[in-house]
């Protein structure tokens, strides 16, 4: 059964672009034609496809802690882990995987959900990601921001590698990461800025030096006000939405992190973390699974002028070819932008002016990077956080 809760704008006549894909939906008081129905029914089965992890209950405490639940402050980890767990669901299923409603599942999707479970021998498990990021703040019982978020995905990610390479000679992880930040000299305002060069490099190191292009998962944390969300941003989050690379919004209101992954008019479509669930173990060879409580019949909406401006935006590009059309993109909402972008694309770390347009494609080649400068994500050095105003 379906429901819909929040405003009554949830439904309208306009377009729902959902992680890239435009869906034509009309209320039953609008249309009750087959087309309308059609259209409700796909974008339904796709919004219940994607996986929902939320509060859980009842699993081993984490670490040195007695916490074996992260009711009331773990919604950011769990808005993140649904961000990277679509991000996982593209690359070994593609956009266009819908969950079955027969068993035996796939074992991909098994899979994914396994390394998600609420234990330290899932890789990508609550309590290892508070581990991982301990030195940006994470810590059991504590509510934690997306930028430390994404720091604490970028450290996980590389100690992951790390040892599965060791231990078994392949990492797994199966994408590079590059957690995006600002202009080293501020100089255009604070704005994050994805290098190409450093994008190249990223994907170069994930291949072991090969010059072949990997899949890359981007992410972008901003800041985009103080108290509030300027009003300036909204039309160009919403855009973001409509790139086939779209991993939607870690973000929500204020101290309530939600999974933002579509948007219509000025409402936000997102998934919940808050609901509170008996923690379950799936085993990775387990086709037949209960996964039900991995997935959610529920649309919930949000005005997006409501969102807090602290945040961070997901993009998986599969290829080189898709990069290339990321930023292409992301240079034509620059252009949009009024001065005041989301983010910046350049060719290279010392360049400071802009390699991409609607025209031209991107140089290859990393001649201004010094590897070792680099830290894992694309950074050269220090730097200040910057707010967006």
């Amino acid at each position: 059964m379906w429901r819909f809760l929040g405003a009554s704008k949830a439904l309208t006549s306009s377009d729902v672009w959902f992680l890239g894909k435009c869906y034509k939906l009309l209320s039953k008081e609008l249309s009750h034609s087959s087309d309308s129905e059609s259209g409700n029914a796909a974008f339904l089965e796709d919004f219940s496809s994607r996986i929902w992890i939320t509060y859980r209950k009842g699993f081993d405490a984490i670490s040195d802690s007695k916490y074996t639940s992260d009711v009331n402050w773990g919604c950011m980890v769990r808005s993140s882990q649904m961000l990277v767990a679509q991000a996982l669901i593209f690359h070994h299923l593609g956009r266009s995987w819908r969950k079955s409603s027969q068993k035996p599942y796939s074992p991909e999707y098994i899979g994914i959900l396994h390394m998600f479970g609420d234990s330290e021998a899932c890789a990508f498990s609550i309590h290892n990601l508070l581990q991982a990021g301990k030195s940006y703040g994470l810590a059991a019982g504590s509510w934690v921001g997306p930028y430390a978020m994404c720091r604490a995905w970028q450290t996980l990610v590389r100690t992951n590698r790390e040892h599965h390479e060791a231990v078994e000679g392949n990492g797994s992880f199966p994408m590079a990461l590059y957690v995006v930040s600002g202009d080293e000299d501020g100089e255009r305002g604070g704005a994050p800025v994805v290098c190409i060069d450093v994008a190249a490099q990223l994907c170069c190191d994930f291949n072991k030096g090969q010059s072949t292009w990997s899949p890359i998962l981007l992410l972008v944390p901003l800041v985009l006000g103080l108290d509030k969300l300027n009003p300036r941003y909204i039309p160009l989050l919403k855009e973001t939405f409509t790139f086939p690379q779209s991993l939607g919004i870690l973000g929500g209101k204020p101290g309530t992190s939600t999974y933002i992954a579509g948007v219509q008019d000025d409402r936000a479509l997102y998934l919940d973390p808050h609901e509170v669930q008996l923690a379950v173990d799936i085993a990775a060879d387990n086709l037949e699974a209960d996964t039900s409580s991995y997935h959610c019949s529920t649309v919930r909406d949000l005005a997006l002028d409501l969102i807090d401006p602290s945040l961070a935006i997901g993009f998986y590009c599969r290829d080189k070819d898709d990069f290339d059309d990321f930023c292409s993109r992301a240079s034509e909402l620059v252009d949009k932008a009024n001065g005041a972008p989301l983010f910046t694309v350049v060719q290279s770390v010392q360049s400071p002016k802009q390699m991409y347009n609607q025209e031209g494609s991107s140089r290859d080649g990393m001649d201004s990077i010094n590897v070792e400068d680099l830290d894992g994500s694309g950074e050269t050095g220090e730097e200040e956080w910057q707010i967006l105003y």
